[in-house]
């Protein structure tokens, strides 16, 4: 087990309106205020998106299960943010629901806001971590600086 420690910085809020991406948003907010490490709270709804539910089956590495959903969804999720290759890098978990069909998975390529996403993003200062890929997985995990014996 790795782990890092430090202390909450700075906590904004944050509104990202009808017709934006979300993902694409959140990023660049992250990038303009120079948050390292952090989280992100947030609800709304989406016109589009695309999740990923899981693998198509439980193997290493993982081929992942996509579904694309469309029309106005309900959404409250959650995200960490750390350091990647290319500046910040998300990783975006969510429950997503219409009418009595409900989702639940990791947010990826772009997600079309409708009419509101509302979000608090934490800072979280002292942390070392990055988010690098994984040759077993092929997934980009964290890497921290401690390692609990």
């Amino acid at each position: 087990m790795q782990y890092s420690e430090g202390q909450v910085g700075r906590v904004f809020t944050v509104r990202v309106d009808d017709g934006e991406d979300l993902i694409r948003e959140i990023r660049r907010f992250v990038a303009a205020m120079n948050i390292q490490s952090g989280m992100v709270h947030f609800l709304g709804a989406v016109r589009t998106a695309t999740l990923v539910t899981g693998p198509k089956e439980p193997v290493v590495p993982p081929v992942p299960r996509r579904e694309e959903i469309f029309g106005g969804w309900e959404l409250l999720g959650f995200a960490t943010i750390h350091p990647g290759e290319d500046g910040p890098s998300l990783h975006i978990h969510t429950a997503a629901g219409r009418g009595i069909r409900s989702l639940a998975g990791c947010l990826r390529e772009k997600a079309e806001v409708y009419i509101v996403v509302e979000a608090i993003v934490t800072e979280f200062v002292g942390i070392s971590a990055r988010r690098l890929p994984d040759e077993k997985t092929g997934v980009d995990l964290p890497v921290f600086d401690r390692i609990l014996p």
